[in-house]
C-alpha cells in the first residue's frame, strides 16, 4: 500500500469511530461484559477522541510531511507491539504510527481489552484487503524487528531484559498531576475534574495528585468532583471507593470525601481508584523538586497542559514523550 492508501484507510476507520454503527454498538457492548471499566459511554468517547484528534485525512497528511514518511516501504520492519488496556484503544496509537510508517505489525492484545482494536482493522479490511498484510495478532511475539511494549515497572524489566538486543520502546507506569493556584474558576475546577475521574482514574493521563497552596480550600474542588457522584452506581468503582475509605478510616487517617472520591494528603504521585492525593507547596521550586519528573506523563495548571484536556492527546502527544515515528523512521 502507498501513503495516501494507507491515510485513507486510517481515516476510513477515523469516519467509522465518529458514526453509529451497530455492528461498532454491540463490539462495545462485548467489550464491556467482558470489562466492566469499558462502559459503553467511555468506549464512544475513546473512539471519537482518537478519531478526531489522529484520524482525519488532513491531520494525517501534515503529520507524515513531518518524519518524511516513505510513499512505498522498500524495506518494511515487522514491529511487536504489546499494548496496554487499561482504556478504550490506548494502544492505537503506536498501532497507526507503525502502519503509516509502511512497517508490519504484530500485536498482543490485552487481556483487558481483546476486541475494540482487532475489530478496527477487521472493518477496515473490508474496504482495504491489503491491510491484512500489515498486522496480525499474536500471543507470542518472537522473532520481530523491533518492538515497543507498554505495561507496568514490574512487566518493563522482562521486557527490558528479553527485548534488549532489538530496538525497542517500553514504557512503564506514568501517572498524572495538577498544580493549582488556589483561585480556579468554577469552569476550571470543573474540567479538571474530567482530567481526574474520566475513564474511572485509569489512564496514565488520568490526574492522581493535586498540588495547592498552603491553606487551600478543598470545598470547591469537591463540589466540582460531584460530577462524577453518578460513580456511586458503578459496582466496581465503589468497592474500591469504599475499600479506600474504610483504610483511611480504620488507619484513622484524616480524609476528605464528596461520597464519591477520598483525598488523602499523600506524598505519592499514584493514587488508588477511588482516592486523589494532594500535596501543599509554598513555591513552584518545591514541586519540581519534589517530582520524580520520569513518572509524571503529563502536569495540568494554567501554565501547563490546559484544563480538562489530559484525557485528549493529539497525534504528537507521544507516551512517556518518546517520539514513536521517529523511533519507527530509523529502524
Amino acid at each position: 500500500m502507498n501513503l495516501e492508501t494507507r491515510i485513507s484507510a486510517l481515516a476510513h476507520i477515523g469516519r467509522y469511530l465518529l458514526g453509529n454503527s451497530d455492528t461498532l454498538t454491540n463490539i462495545s457492548q462485548r467489550a464491556y461484559e467482558h470489562n466492566r471499566w469499558f462502559i459503553p459511554e467511555y468506549i464512544k468517547k475513546a473512539g471519537e477522541n482518537t478519531a478526531d484528534s489522529m484520524l482525519s485525512a488532513q491531520i494525517l497528511e501534515d503529520f507524515s510531511r513531518e518524519y518524511q514518511t516513505p510513499q512505498i516501504q522498500d524495506n518494511p520492519k515487522t514491529v511487536g507491539v504489546i499494548m496496554a488496556g487499561n482504556i478504550p484503544y490506548v494502544g492505537f496509537h503506536d498501532l497507526f504510527c507503525t502502519f503509516l510508517f509502511g512497517h508490519k505489525a504484530r500485536i498482543k492484545l490485552s487481556s483487558k481489552d481483546p476486541f475494540l482494536i482487532k475489530h478496527l482493522i477487521e472493518m477496515a479490511s473490508i474496504e482495504y484487503p491489503e491491510i491484512n498484510n500489515y498486522f496480525q495478532f499474536e500471543e507470542m511475539l518472537k522473532g520481530c524487528d523491533a518492538y515497543i511494549a507498554t505495561g507496568s515497572d514490574n512487566s518493563a524489566r522482562y521486557f527490558e531484559y528479553y527485548f534488549k538486543k532489538y530496538p525497542h520502546i517500553i514504557r512503564k507506569n506514568k501517572t498524572s498531576i495538577a498544580i493549582l493556584e488556589g483561585n480556579e474558576t468554577t469552569e476550571e475546577l470543573s474540567l479538571l475534574s474530567d482530567d481526574i475521574q474520566l475513564y474511572f482514574g485509569l489512564g496514565c493521563r488520568n490526574v492522581t495528585q493535586v498540588y495547592v497552596p498552603e491553606g487551600y480550600d478543598f470545598v470547591p474542588l469537591l463540589n466540582a468532583l460531584r460530577k462524577y457522584d453518578h460513580y456511586r452506581d458503578h459496582a466496581k468503582y465503589m468497592n474500591n471507593f469504599d475499600y479506600q475509605l474504610t483504610i483511611a478510616i480504620m488507619n484513622n487517617q484524616y480524609y476528605m470525601s464528596n461520597d464519591s472520591l477520598v483525598l488523602i494528603k499523600n506524598e505519592s504521585a499514584f493514587s488508588p481508584i477511588g482516592q486523589l492525593h494532594y500535596q501543599f507547596y509554598s513555591s513552584k521550586k518545591q514541586i519540581n523538586e519534589g517530582l520524580i519528573k520520569d513518572k509524571i506523563q503529563c502536569t495540568i495548571g494554567r501554565e501547563y497542559t490546559h484544563w480538562g484536556t489530559s484525557q485528549v492527546p493529539k497525534i504528537r502527544d507521544y507516551a512517556d514523550g518518546i517520539d514513536t515515528m521517529s523511533f519507527l523512521q530509523h529502524l
